[in-house]
C-alpha cells in the first residue's frame, strides 16, 4: 500500500465533512467523543462479482482514512448476505449467485483490497472476514429465535429500502430480500460482540440496515454502536456515478484496462471534478484548493483531471502502470511513439477505428500512403487524400507525412503489425496487417 501524506485535520469527522463525506451520522457529538480514541469499525461489501468497482471505493477509501487516524478497520466480505442480495436501492431482485461463486468472488478481490487498506500495520492493521463465518451453522430456527424476535415487522417494513420496494407492485420484494436486514443487522452484532466493533459505516443507501445494527447491539449485548454513511456519489446531471457505455469501471485491469480506468477519471465532468478529487483521492486541502483556482481559472488546461486521474490510478494500479496509461492517452494528441511498449499502444488500439491489410500488400516497394488513407477510410478517394497530405493534414506514425508519393512499408509497422494513420486532429485508424 501507498505510503500517506501526513494528516492534516483536526479529527477524522472534520477530514470526511470538509470532503463532503458525511450523510448520515448518529449522534455527531457523542460519536465525535468517541473517535478521540481509537475505535473498530467496519464497512461490508457484497461480492457479486470477481472485481470491486469504483462505485465501492467511496466507503472503503473512509476506511482507509480512519486507519490512517489511527482506528482499526475491518472489511467484511458478504459471504452469506452476498447469496441473498441487499434490497437497498434495487429496483429489482438481484440473480442469486451460488456458494462456490461467491467464494471466488471473495478471492479474487482480496488483493485489490490490499490496494485500499493496510493489512501490515503495525499498530492498527486492517482485518478482512467474511460473513459467512458465523452464519454457516446458524439454523434457521435458532435464527428466528435468537435474533428475529428483536424486530418488529412494523419498523422494517417502516425502512426506506423496504418500502419503495413494496410501494412497486409489479416488482414487490420476496422475503429473501425482506430479511437482508436481519443479516446485516447480525453482522453489527457478532463484531460488535467478537471484535469489539462499535462504528458501521457505508454508503447512505445502508442507513436503515445500519439503524437496525444498531438497535440489535443495544437488545443484545448492552453496547451502544454508531453509524455514519456516506452520499451515494452521482455525477453533476444527476446520473449514475463509475457506469460507461461499456459498463461498469472495474478495477481488475483484466476488466477495465489501466488505460480505460487513467480516460474514466480523466474524462470527469468539470462540475464534478473538484468533488471527486476530495471524495476519491488523499491529496490535502490546500493542493485542492490550488487545483481548484487553476480549474477556474483555465478549465482548459484540465490540471485538475490529471490531479484526479493519476491520483486515483496510483492507488489502484501502481505508478508505473500509471506512467503507461498517461503515454497511452498522450498518443492520441500526437504523442511520440519511439520507446512505447507494445502494451501501452494495444491499450489504445480498441479504443480508435480498425481496418485490417493483406500484409503481403506491405512487402517490398509496400503500398503508396494515399491508397492505404482511402483503405483506412480517412478519405473517400485518392484525389482526396493527395490534397490532405500536401497541406499537411496527415500522420503516419504520429508523423507527418508531406509527400503524396510515400509508400508505406513493412518497416513502418509498429510491433510487426500496425500503421497509426491520423487525418486532421482527432480522425484516427489503426491499420493491422494480417
Amino acid at each position: 500500500m501507498p505510503k500517506q501524506i501526513s494528516l492534516f485535520r483536526v479529527s477524522i469527522l472534520d477530514e470526511l465533512q470538509w470532503r463532503g463525506l458525511v450523510a448520515d451520522c448518529t449522534d455527531t457529538a457523542e460519536l465525535t467523543k468517541k473517535l478521540s480514541a481509537p475505535v473498530t469499525l467496519y464497512c461490508g461489501f457484497d461480492p457479486t462479482a470477481d472485481s470491486l468497482h469504483v462505485g465501492h471505493l467511496v466507503p472503503l477509501l473512509a476506511l482507509r482514512r480512519f486507519q490512517d487516524f489511527g482506528h482499526h478497520p475491518i472489511a467484511v466480505a458478504g459471504g452469506a448476505t452476498g447469496s441473498i442480495g441487499d434490497p437497498s436501492g434495487k429496483s429489482a431482485e438481484r440473480s442469486l449467485l451460488t456458494k462456490d461463486q461467491i467464494k471466488a468472488n471473495v478471492e479474487s478481490v482480496r488483493p485489490q483490497l490490499a490496494k485500499l487498506l493496510d493489512f501490515t500495520a503495525a499498530k492498527n492493521p486492517a482485518k478482512l472476514v467474511d460473513n459467512a463465518d458465523w452464519t454457516a451453522g446458524l439454523s434457521y430456527l435458532d435464527f428466528l429465535r435468537d435474533i428475529g424476535k428483536h424486530f418488529s415487522v412494523n419498523q422494517m417494513v417502516a425502512k426506506e429500502s423496504v418500502r419503495a420496494r413494496m410501494e412497486d407492485r409489479e416488482v414487490g420484494i420476496s422475503y429473501t430480500e425482506f430479511s437482508y436486514m436481519l443479516l446485516q443487522a447480525f453482522d453489527f452484532y457478532v463484531l460488535g460482540r467478537d471484535h469489539g466493533c462499535e462504528l458501521q459505516i457505508g454508503g447512505s443507501d445502508q442507513w436503515g440496515n445500519i439503524t437496525a445494527g444498531i438497535d440489535l447491539m443495544r437488545k443484545k449485548l448492552g453496547k451502544q454502536g454508531y453509524g455514519l454513511t456516506m452520499p451515494l456519489i452521482t455525477k453533476a446531471d444527476g446520473t449514475k456515478f463509475g457506469k460507461t457505455e461499456g459498463g461498469s469501471v472495474w478495477l481488475d485491469p483484466k476488466k477495465t484496462s489501466v488505460y480505460k480506468f487513467y480516460q474514466f477519471w480523466i474524462n470527469t465532468a468539470d462540475a464534478d471534478v473538484i468533488r471527486y478529487l476530495k471524495f476519491f483521492t488523499f491529496l490535502p486541502p490546500p493542493e485542492i484548493a490550488a487545483l481548484e483556482q487553476q480549474h477556474t481559472a483555465n478549465p482548459g488546461a484540465r490540471e485538475a483531471h490529471k490531479a484526479l486521474a493519476k491520483a486515483v490510478t496510483d492507488l489502484i494500479h501502481g505508478a508505473p502502470a500509471t506512467q503507461e496509461a498517461i503515454r497511452a492517452s498522450q498518443i492520441l494528441f500526437g504523442g511520440e511513439l519511439a520507446g512505447v511498449s507494445e502494451s501501452t499502444f494495444n491499450d489504445i488500439v480498441g479504443e480508435v477505428p480498425t481496418k485490417e491489410i493483406e500484409k503481403a500488400k506491405l512487402d517490398g516497394a509496400g503500398l503508396p500512403l494515399v491508397d492505404l488513407i482511402v483503405h483506412a477510410g480517412l478519405c473517400p478517394s485518392k484525389g482526396q487524400a493527395r490534397k490532405d497530405i500536401e497541406g499537411g493534414g496527415v500522420n503516419l506514425n504520429n508523423i507527418r507525412e508531406a509527400s503524396a508519393a510515400r509508400a508505406v512499408t513493412a518497416a513502418d509497422l509498429l510491433f510487426g503489425k500496425h500503421i497509426l494513420l491520423r487525418k486532421g486532429k482527432k480522425n484516427y485508424v489503426v491499420v493491422t496487417a494480417k
